[in-house]
């Protein structure tokens, strides 16, 4: 017997027959179990294998949503929101911490990296992460790198279409504007008031990739984007223009901190212009500081000085208690109250009530401040609108400190009579004359374009203000404190203001010079309030500083409106060699 034959021998005793009919069995069994659980996947319970092949070959993307645009009232775009590119990628596809089934060789990485102007160090940390399907790369990019991008052909490396805002007028608006984050969600300002009626709803869309990553477009949408409502404002972004010109030109020439700006509709309260200096440009807001963007005509607040003494006066007059005759005894520009002496510049005996007004008399206005009761004045400047809101729903808008009048000493109630004990802003200064530029009742105020003027409330009667209509008059012709004030072709009427600032709870040397104006006088179309934040020049007083931009300001926007003159053209006298200062 040969070998082979032998070694099949032992073999056949080795291995029984039964075990060949199992092992066939079993082979049989595991294939009836691959053809029953296919039959199952693919007939009966597809929608598994569905699941996992939309899982590697599709996705549902957000398709971001326009953002509504800002226009001023003529319509002329403030803000709008332009198309850019943003790049991000997909770090479980790439799998750059695999470097076996990594897509991304090192001279991807480096080419992408040129392209986006970044480092490799800083994409492999963003790309570290493979728990994270989508990771963003750089945000809004600019056309010729998001073209660089997509030239690469990079798997799992992709471009997202977004919004960008965009501010066309630059820092006239900025501070009134605000702005928006890389999310185009607002941040500051009206971007952020108006935030639920500008922000659209996002879409989504479904995607399909090929074997590369690589998006298939047109795919399907599953819910397309709602754009955001495009909103109009009050503002004319020609007043604007002209109120930011000779704003930022009065700060620069009388070497001040900052300054501030309102022009209101006296008819319907709605803000025209409001501007700030100094400004940033919000379009680049590398480096800007805190400071310069806040909106100092809204949030900050500061003494008004004798632009209060019109209120204090126009109580006295609805209540009955004085004429604009009535003769006031001033006792030689000094008053004692107390232990404390309250001061004229310009001293004289006696003075009538309408010349308390044009001289800004701080010791006739205390004496008719404290021939009323507290809360009569009280009631006044609450119903004026200080200490309150304004209605323009600006973010951050202070509203300024007035203390209950049972608070008060008889040497507060003097001093609150010109301005010195209580805080406004600007916003809350120019709408309380909206008081004087109608029958008497105070108009709120808007930021948005009205179709139909709000509705007031009264505070002094019609014949108080046409008493006080022209005392204000008088301030700014020659006798008075605000001669440069005028406006050729057109009575103007006004007071100025001038502060001592506060630091510390105690009155230093810094001021805070303003002026508030209406024209026409004979029917008053804008208000317009002008404060000057320590101006460090030669003057500080509010009829030197800030009565010149008013005049500046309202003769432009009177002409931009085509109001009617009612003067003649030649009836701006010039100043005397020596203008009346309002005590400080």
């Amino acid at each position: 017997m040969s070998y082979a034959a032998k070694a099949n021998e032992v073999v056949a005793v080795k291995l029984p027959g039964w075990r060949a009919t199992v092992l066939f069995a079993a082979l049989l069994a595991g294939m009836g179990a691959l053809i029953g659980r296919a039959i199952y996947l693919q007939g009966i319970h597809n929608d598994f294998l569905q699941e996992q092949g939309n899982q590697r070959f599709s996705r549902v993307m957000e398709v971001s949503a326009h953002r509504g645009m800002i226009t001023d009232r003529n319509g002329a775009p403030l803000a709008v929101s332009t198309p850019v590119e943003s790049v991000w990628a997909s770090a479980s596809e790439i799998r750059l911490n695999d470097p076996q089934a990594a897509k991304l060789n090192e001279r991807d990485l480096k080419k992408l990296a040129s392209a986006l102007g970044m480092s490799e160090a800083e994409i492999r940390r963003r790309l570290s992460d493979s728990t994270r399907d989508f990771v963003y790369l750089k945000r809004q990019i600019p056309p010729e790198e998001s073209g660089r991008v997509e030239s690469l052909n990079l798997p799992g490396i992709f471009l997202q279409r977004e919004y960008r805002r965009y501010y066309p007028e630059g820092e006239e608006f900025a501070q009134v504007l605000g702005f928006t984050g890389q999310d185009d969600v607002g941040q500051e300002g009206l971007e952020l008031e108006l935030q639920n009626q500008l922000a659209g709803k996002a879409g989504s869309q479904r995607v399909i990739k090929d074997r590369r990553g690589h998006i298939v477009e047109d795919a399907g949408s599953l819910n397309p984007p709602r754009p955001g409502a495009d909103i109009a404002l009050s503002l004319d972004s020609r007043m604007q223009h002209l109120a930011y010109r000779e704003l930022a030109s009065a700060v620069k020439e009388h070497q001040a901190k900052a300054g501030a700006i309102v022009v209101l509709d006296a008819k319907s309260g709605e803000v025209l212009a409001l501007a700030d200096y100094p400004s940033y440009n919000p379009n680049n807001r590398l480096n800007v500081s805190a400071e310069k963007m806040r909106n100092r005509a809204e949030t900050d607040e500061f003494e008004p000085g004798s632009t209060m003494k019109p209120f204090t006066i126009g109580t006295a007059l609805n209540l009955g208690k004085v004429t604009p005759g009535t003769v006031i005894n001033t006792e030689n520009g000094v008053f004692t109250v107390g232990n404390r002496k309250i001061h004229d510049t310009h001293p004289e005996p006696s003075l009538t009530v309408s010349q308390v007004i044009q001289k800004s008399s701080n010791v006739g206005a205390s004496k008719i401040a404290l021939s009323l009761n507290p809360d009569s004045l009280w009631q006044t400047f609450h119903a004026a609108g200080f200490g309150a809101h304004t209605g323009s729903n600006f973010p951050g808008e202070a509203i300024g400190r007035l203390r209950d009048a049972k608070t008060w000493k008889p040497i507060e109630q003097a001093t609150m009579s010109y301005g010195h004990g209580l805080s406004v802003n600007l916003v809350q200064l120019a709408r309380a004359y909206t008081i004087f530029a109608g029958g008497g009742e105070l108009m709120p105020v808007s930021m948005l374009k009205l179709s139909q003027p709000a509705i007031g409330h009264q505070v002094f009667s019609g014949k108080t203000v046409s008493e006080l209509r022209s005392m204000l008059e008088s301030v700014v012709l020659p006798g008075g404190t605000a001669p440069l004030a005028q406006v050729a072709g057109y009575r103007v009427a006004g007071k100025t203001g001038t502060a001592h600032k506060l630091d510390g709870g105690h009155y230093v040397n810094r001021y805070v010079a303003s002026f508030v104006g209406m024209a026409p006088v004979s029917a008053p179309r804008l208000i317009v309030a002008v404060m000057i934040d320590e101006p460090s020049g030669k003057e500080y007083y509010g009829g030197q500083v800030a009565a010149p931009v008013f005049s500046k300001v309202m003769s432009g926007a009177l002409h931009m409106l085509n109001v009617p003159n009612d003067a003649p053209l030649d009836n701006v006298l010039p100043p005397p060699s020596e203008i009346i200062r309002e005590e400080v």
